[in-house]
């Protein structure tokens, strides 16, 4: 059975006596139960509270913002002050960062400072912003009016990863976890990495911290973006692994380097595309994780396994290779991508290149039907 239907996620894991974890497993699926007899378990009743549903720990807060600014308004409450009171926000340390949209009535602005110390105290926070517009400057600056508090920089954990930045200056992206945490489960041990495009780190340091990469060039044109990279990258200890290149990626004069490239860049990398290629080692090649959204009307679903570019598979490629669900689309892309690359690493060394797909991530979508994918492509030139 899959986990999701076998577990009840109203409860939580418990601990047991003998160094024991119990799991919540659903009455009605008891028969369906079937463990190899080497896995020793018995089954146990243990009387627990409900885990709260996140949509009813998000409520509580809210529920008591509304009823403490009530009380501030007095009998002037209505239904567009309801509507401008936030029921979510994003949290960084002791900062709480509402969105573009709240407090915006009139009547808010005769609370003065009192307003903002409200919601400071009920949310448990010491300092408040609001979010407003990305810019459109190409370096995706974000538009933050700091609320209360005199300083915008704040710490943010994940995955025991310290990312530090300054919220009226850089963006924070949660929407990429998944592949912050797959980057860092990569065997990356004793490699030498390129990240075209590390913002405040991203990647470089999930590549540094977790999946142990000897080296990583990071390359980050926004001067506030590689200010935080540079604070992360002595939090995190990897300072002497690391060397940023402030500047144009494109411009970038590493040559032959790379065991492996990332190219985090959204809605499309392919002007990091010539990089990448002549920064990878040409003698042995390497991986590239190409970024890219794909457009994805719904359609059946298949089993995606190698590139036809594949000419001289090796024991090392098949351990590597793994079959991802995707949709035609999404092979189409991948499959084009490579044979560009191959294309690109030919005429950059005068010599036949092969590349072999290894894997495709949907990381995130968005409407309508746009998917922020992944590829992992594998690169080799073709030995005489």
């Amino acid at each position: 059975l899959e986990a999701e239907q076998l577990l009840d996620g109203r409860y939580r894991l418990q601990s047991v006596p003998g160094d024991r974890v119990a799991l919540p497993v659903r009455e009605e699926k008891l028969s369906q139960l079937c463990l190899p007899p080497e896995v020793p378990c018995e089954l146990v009743w243990i009387q627990q509270d409900p885990v709260p549903s996140r949509a009813s720990r998000r409520r509580a807060p809210a529920q008591a913002l509304r009823h403490e600014l009530r009380r501030l308004l007095g009998g002037s409450w209505s239904e567009e002050l309801e509507r401008d009171v936030p029921h979510a926000w994003q949290r960084h340390g002791d900062l709480v960062l509402l969105g573009e949209d709240s407090f915006r009535a009139t009547p808010w602005e005769r609370l003065g400072p009192a307003l903002w110390e409200t919601v400071a105290s009920v949310l448990g926070a010491r300092r408040v912003a609001r979010r407003g517009r990305v810019l459109p400057d190409g370096m995706r600056t974000p538009s933050v009016t700091l609320l209360l508090g005199q300083d915008g920089w704040v710490e943010h954990v994940d995955n025991g990863i310290r990312y530090t930045f300054d919220v009226t200056k850089c963006m924070f992206s949660p929407g990429n976890i998944t592949e912050k945490l797959r980057v860092a489960s990569l065997p990356c041990s004793g490699e030498i990495l390129v990240d075209l495009y590390a913002g405040i780190g991203y990647f470089t340091l999930p590549f540094l911290v977790h999946a142990g990469a000897a080296f990583v060039h990071a390359c980050e044109w926004n001067v506030h973006a590689v200010e935080a990279l540079r604070r992360a990258l002595v939090l995190n200890g990897v300072q002497d692994r690391c060397h940023v290149h402030h500047g144009d990626s494109r411009q970038l004069e590493l040559r032959d380097t790379a065991d492996r490239v990332n190219l985090g860049l959204i809605p499309s990398s392919e002007e990091g595309w010539p990089v990448a290629c002549r920064v990878l080692k040409k003698d042995t090649g390497g991986v590239l994780h190409i970024h890219h959204n794909v457009e994805t009307p719904p359609a059946p679903t298949l089993v995606l396994r190698g590139s036809p570019e594949e000419q001289h598979p090796t024991e090392d490629a098949g351990k590597e290779m793994v079959g991802a669900r995707v949709r035609p689309e999404w092979q189409r892309w991948a499959e084009a991508t490579a044979t560009r690359i191959q294309g690109l690493l030919a005429e950059l060394h005068g010599q036949p290149w092969c590349t072999s797909i290894l894997h495709v991530e949907a990381v995130k979508s968005y409407a309508p039907h746009v998917h922020h994918l992944v590829l992992d492509l594998k690169c080799r030139p073709v030995l005489p």
